[in-house]
């Protein structure tokens, strides 16, 4: 069953004014629209069973946009909109208020983070849960590689590991920590999807290193993080990201460091060039 994201409905119908508007029926109407073109992103069949991957690469002519296309840049429902702009000297903080917002990116980190915290796992992977899916912004493709070259400068290098090899991972159940292999990615990937031969063997590698924990941990709290309409903020991270992210005097985008052009693609992302 899918769980209809109340926002993002509203703004479908053109927003809460225009929703109470509408009589039942047009109402209905356009819930039947919303689904649709919901199930039509996450690669649902027209039977409801899984697809093939062969049926998942059909649909690539069907949208105006890539698929591996960064949520920042690209809107499966109807035009993107304009952004706010960012603070001379951006910090972090920032970039979840006024970038990550923009999308359920900033909530699922969130609750990821929070449901870290709750387990009493450590800061480091409190701040790796925060950060894991950030990089999918700027690119959906390998957004655990983007990631993780996005924050290295910043963080640890146990937290930049476990962000990048999440995205390995999530793949591949791990019985004895409880992680199963989602049922979304059967929709999104197809059911017969096998990962590329670069995942396999970074799952390999990573199977057998001393921070396969944290890495794991990622998925764990990953996997049961999705609740669009939970209030969640950063406010109770605050402390962590003090501690263990090296925020630039100059600002994220400003520093000079070799990832700095990818925060400005962030600060920036309708420039044409």
């Amino acid at each position: 069953m899918i769980e209809v994201d109340k926002r993002r409905f509203l703004e479908h119908l053109g927003g809460a004014e225009k929703a109470k508007q509408l009589d039942p029926e047009d109402r209905g109407d356009a819930m039947e629209d919303f689904l649709a073109r919901a199930l039509q992103v996450i690669g649902v069949s027209e039977s409801g069973r899984y697809p093939t991957v062969a049926e998942v690469e059909d649909r690539i002519e069907t949208r105006p946009f890539r698929g591996g296309a960064g949520f920042l840049f690209a809107s499966a429902n109807g035009n993107v909109k304009k952004l706010p702009p960012m603070p001379a000297n951006p910090r972090l903080s920032d970039f979840f208020e006024l970038r990550f917002g923009a999308n359920s990116t900033r909530n699922h980190c969130l609750q990821s983070a929070a449901l870290a915290m709750k387990n009493g796992l450590s800061e480091e992977t409190i701040l790796a849960c925060l950060l894991h899916d950030t990089g999918a912004e700027l690119m959906r493709t390998d957004h655990g590689y983007w990631g993780a070259q996005l924050y290295e400068p910043y963080v640890s290098e146990k937290v930049a590991f476990a962000i990048r090899y999440h995205q390995a991972l999530r793949f591949y159940p791990d019985k004895e920590t409880g992680y199963e292999y989602p049922e979304l990615y059967r929709y999104l990937f197809g059911e017969d999807y096998v990962p590329a031969p670069h995942i396999e063997a970074a799952y390999r590698m990573v199977r057998n290193h001393k921070w396969y924990t944290e890495a794991r941990l990622v998925t764990l709290n990953d996997l049961y993080s999705f609740d669009p309409n939970a209030a969640v903020s950063i406010e109770p991270f605050a402390d962590i990201i003090g501690r263990h992210f090296r925020q630039p005097k100059e600002g994220l985008g400003n520093d000079d460091s070799p990832v700095a052009h990818m925060w400005r693609a962030l600060i920036r992302p309708d420039s044409p060039l």
